[in-house]
């Protein structure tokens, strides 16, 4: 009977915790698919090696959620890590929970490129955006707006190897923003699916510049950016995982890192939806 309470107690407790973090991801796109783009920072090849361990740890989270998982443009770096990575996440909620990882990324740790064994700070960028079916976003892309460019996949061997120049590289000239597609073995179906990320792109530029504004008008703060330093991952001299934004942190770094980041969003999630949320890192936090 023991057994069985327990048993019972712990899918409770979980059904429990789906109810609230469903009650909390109200938003308007919330409940779409996600967009997830990661970009190291300054630093070569060690900051390019974070940027990869970012990715293994989300698509380990996203692998436990049961999320479907497609990498859409890797960019290799060149003797570790990766330049960029863009992939989306489908699923109940993707882009509600995901949503709480946008922003700066910092790792502290002895680094294994540097052969003196120093200590070695190196930052990445998480960027997240909803992906909307095609009849979804009212957004119109004139041809004169855009350069298209055609290349051969970068990609890392196997099935993903093109011969032929199928990827393609879309660049929306007004705004200067770039999205790449190379997963596809077609060009065709490689363009469609970079027109569908630029659009949400848009969308979210369009709905950040309207937010901009209203906060102008009221004198409300703005929401945190992603140029803010959300979270850091110290290894060294001791091991501490800590947001910024919850004070929410945990000691068990390879935990974390192997894609235990549920703590972190729920946390974050509870704290927005409170108005508790703080604005990123300061130097107190650093310190």
């Amino acid at each position: 009977m023991a057994g069985d309470l327990t048993r019972a107690l712990d899918a409770l407790e979980t059904q429990v915790d789906t109810v609230e973090t469903k009650k909390m991801l109200g938003g308007e796109h919330d409940s779409a698919d996600a967009i997830v783009s990661i970009h190291p920072g300054a630093g070569g090849t060690e900051s390019q090696d974070w940027a990869e361990m970012l990715l293994r740890m989300y698509l380990k989270w996203a692998e436990r959620r049961g999320f479907k998982r497609e990498l859409l443009d890797y960019q290799p770096g060149e003797e570790a890590g990766l330049k960029s990575v863009t992939f989306t996440l489908g699923g109940e909620y993707a882009f509600g929970l995901m949503s709480a990882e946008a922003g700066v990324h910092r790792l502290v740790r002895i680094s294994p490129f540097d052969q003196a064994a120093r200590r070695h700070t190196s930052f990445a960028s998480v960027y997240v955006w909803p992906e909307f079916p095609d009849d979804d976003v009212e957004i119109e892309i004139p041809e004169k707006d855009l350069r298209i460019d055609t290349f051969r996949s970068s990609g890392a061997g196997g099935q993903h190897v093109n011969v032929t120049d199928s990827a393609v590289r879309l660049t929306h000239l007004p705004t200067g923003i770039v999205i790449s597609c190379q997963n596809e073995r077609s060009q065709h179906k490689n363009r469609d699916v970079a027109m569908k990320v630029l659009k949400s792109r848009l969308y979210d530029l369009k709905l950040k510049e309207q937010q901009d504004k209203l906060s102008q008008i009221g004198g409300a703060k703005k929401d945190i950016a992603f140029g803010s330093q959300i979270r850091s991952y110290v290894l060294q001299p001791y091991q501490l995982i800590k947001d910024h934004r919850t004070k929410f942190s945990e000691g068990q770094v390879d935990k974390v890192l192997n894609g235990d980041i549920e703590p972190f969003i729920k946390d974050y999630l509870m704290k927005k939806a409170s108005g508790t949320l703080g604005q990123g890192s300061t130097e107190a936090d650093e310190d």
